[in-house]
């Protein structure tokens, strides 16, 4: 295996470590609902859907739900991507782009167009269209997007099914659901080896980075957006009205 390879493997595992001690004392709780799988297309493009749900008291919730944190929650992933490797992979700004990029250029592993939101009243979504890089196949370039998508979701009650049973403490608390969707993306690894070199290898460690990412989000520790492309949006409302995202 090359040296950057094992090096980055190496730090992600010590970095995961790390962030398993730090979320004992977390907030939040985040427990992820997706299997470690993704699935796959019949001419090769890969859909993978990584989700957690987030369960916190209705005025965290209120004070988190902005068109801003969700610029916000998007520059989190890009930092802890860059955290996790230490600083191995990292996110590089363009006027008309993102890089993500193994140490510096040339080694671009993706380049993406500027991210797109959707902003709806319970909902909110950032996309970033995949351009192409080293890690996509030429006959996928331009095809597939990376998205975060968060829905707000029913609160608890003590009504549901099971839950006086299980001694649930999680009535009158919101929630929310968080995915990492990877959809219509053709993996170079796959198409120069094969599908299951490429499931040994990146998909896993997509699946390890993207459930420890969605499992940190229990510290509400969201990164400064660099962009502020939403900060506009943040303005004063009633409190007698819904949030709007």
């Amino acid at each position: 295996m090359p040296a950057p390879i094992t090096t980055l493997v190496a730090a992600l595992l010590s970095a995961l470590a790390a962030l398993r001690a730090r979320r004992r004392n977390a907030p939040v709780r985040a427990m992820v609902v997706s299997p470690r799988t993704s699935n796959r297309k019949r001419d090769g493009a890969v859909l993978s859907v990584q989700s957690a749900e987030l369960t916190m008291t209705p005025p965290e919730l209120e004070r988190l739900w902005s068109p801003t944190n969700l610029e916000n929650l998007g520059r989190t992933y890009w930092r802890f991507l860059s955290r996790v490797t230490l600083g191995l992979v990292r996110l590089i700004y363009g006027p008309h782009e993102r890089l993500v990029v193994l140490v510096g250029r040339p080694l671009t592993l993706l380049r993406f167009d500027l991210p797109e939101y959707v902003l709806e009243s319970d909902h909110g979504r950032v996309s970033w269209r995949i351009r192409d890089g080293l890690l996509v196949a030429r006959a996928g370039r331009g095809c597939g997007f990376l998205s975060l998508d968060i829905r707000r979701l029913r609160a608890w009650s003590e009504q549901d099914a099971g839950f006086a049973r299980a001694g649930h403490a999680s009535a009158g608390l919101a929630r929310v659901r968080i995915e990492v969707e990877v959809a219509n993306f053709y993996p170079a690894i796959a198409a120069g080896f094969s599908m299951p070199v490429y499931e040994a290898t990146q998909s896993y460690l997509h699946v390890l980075v993207t459930h420890a990412f969605l499992r940190s989000l229990s510290t509400l520790e969201l990164a400064q957006s660099k962009v502020g492309r939403l900060a506009a949006s943040d303005a004063p409302r009633d409190p007698a009205r819904p949030a709007q995202l």
